[in-house]
C-alpha cells in the first residue's frame, strides 16, 4: 500500500481533490505493482471511477492487487481509500516491453562496492 496526503496544489476550485491527483496516485501505485518482477512494464490501458470526494489534508491510501499476469500482459486493480472507505477504483492493463528495470548484480560486485565504501 502507498499513502498520500492531499496538499493545497492538489485541490481544485470546488475545494475537493483534483481528479488528476487521484489518478496519478493510483497510476503510480499500479506502476510499482506491475514492475515488481524487474521487467520494464508500462500501462496499455487504464480507467478510474471516482466514488467519493476527498479534501485538503486527507490521507489517502492506495492498494494494488494483481488480478492476472500472463506472458507479457497483466491486469491490476487499485483501490484508493480514505479511512477504509473506497473513494476511487482504478483498473489498468499492463504490458511488458522488455529489459530489466535494474541491472543484475553479482556477489563480487556487491563485495567490491562494500569494500570501496569502507576504505
Amino acid at each position: 500500500a502507498v499513502a498520500m496526503t492531499v496538499l493545497p496544489a492538489m485541490v481544485n476550485g470546488l475545494d475537493v481533490t483534483n481528479c488528476g491527483a487521484i489518478f496519478t496516485f493510483a497510476n503510480t501505485t499500479f506502476s510499482l505493482a506491475s514492475n515488481t518482477y524487474n521487467e520494464r512494464t508500462v500501462a496499455a490501458h487504464c480507467c478510474i471511477s471516482f466514488l467519493l470526494p476527498t479534501k485538503l489534508g486527507d490521507r489517502l491510501v492506495a492498494t494494488a492487487t494483481e488480478v492476472v499476469r500472463s506472458a507479457r500482459s497483466g491486469i491490476y486493480d487499485v483501490s484508493v481509500t480514505l479511512e477504509n472507505t473506497v473513494v476511487a477504483e482504478f483498473r489498468a492493463h499492463s504490458r511488458v516491453i522488455g529489459g530489466a528495470l535494474l541491472p543484475a548484480t553479482t556477489a563480487w560486485q556487491d563485495c567490491t562496492a562494500a569494500e570501496s565504501v569502507n576504505q
